[in-house]
């Protein structure tokens, strides 16, 4: 392995972030501080709903975004980078958590990146080409099933702690808990729903989701709402920088 990566040209290894450098301009720096802005606004808040999904606290996942996006820029192979959570990963997380906790999670995370440095290095990444078009179509489908089924409990309001991670299961449980359901929930996901649908079709250059997500949350503030909260179920979101517990190893 050591041979091959000396073999390999510096050039190749080398970050875009350094050639974008040597031309970078006002012009580019007011472009790339509108494009962060824009891609803040909708990115961060869907951090804070895939953390959420996955089961940590909303914090967590606009940590992930914040540090994954630095990582991706300082390091990335293209000038434009686009960064950010992605939906499939929400099932596998949660997954990891409920059965491994936290510490799975990055012991896990760890061996996924020492497995994609792998594949660049000896060019197996390339034999992804190679998997059919229903495998992908299929597993992405199958990923959004799970995704929906997770949120039919607070698109709902059902009063329900900790669905099962099962699908056939947790959809079971859902269906008994359905006379429990919230109605005002209800309409406020059904009308967060449509802005989110309507809204580009109406004003293309404004995201649906933030408008959504603002009309949503003045409505709760305003009317007083009962319905959960980042506030009333994860105690709101610290306005600080996340603490780093070390922990000391016996020797063995």
């Amino acid at each position: 392995m050591t041979g091959l990566l000396g073999r390999i040209p510096w050039h190749v290894w080398r970050p875009t972030l350094v050639d974008a450098l040597a031309i970078y301009d006002r012009r580019t720096l007011l472009a790339d501080i509108v494009a962060g802005l824009t891609v803040g606004v909708v990115a961060l808040p869907l951090a804070m709903a895939f953390g959420i999904a996955s089961g940590v606290t909303p914090q967590a996942g606009i940590y992930t975004a914040i540090v994954g996006g630095v990582l991706v820029s300082l390091l990335g192979g293209s000038r434009i980078q686009i960064g950010g959570p992605t939906g499939a990963f929400v099932v596998i997380v949660a997954g990891i958590i409920a059965a491994h906790g936290l510490p799975g999670l990055l012991m896990v995370t760890m061996m996924a990146g020492v497995i994609l440095l792998f594949l660049a290095v000896t060019g197996l990444g390339k034999a992804v080409k190679f998997i059919p078009r229903p495998v992908v179509v299929g597993f992405t489908n199958g990923i959004a099933l799970l995704i929906a089924s997770t949120q039919i409990k607070d698109f709902f309001g059902l009063g329900l702690a900790n669905p099962p991670s099962e699908f056939f299961a947790r959809m079971r449980v859902l269906a008994e808990s359905m006379p429990t359901m919230n109605p005002l929930a209800l309409a406020l996901a059904v009308g967060s729903l449509a802005l989110v649908l309507l809204v580009p079709r109406w004003l293309p250059r404004v995201p649906g989701s933030i408008v959504a997500l603002v009309l949503g949350t003045a409505a709760v503030v305003a009317f007083q709402l009962p319905v959960d909260t980042i506030g009333s179920k994860f105690g709101g979101i610290r306005v600080a920088f996340p603490s780093l517990p070390f922990r000391r190893f016996a020797p063995i």
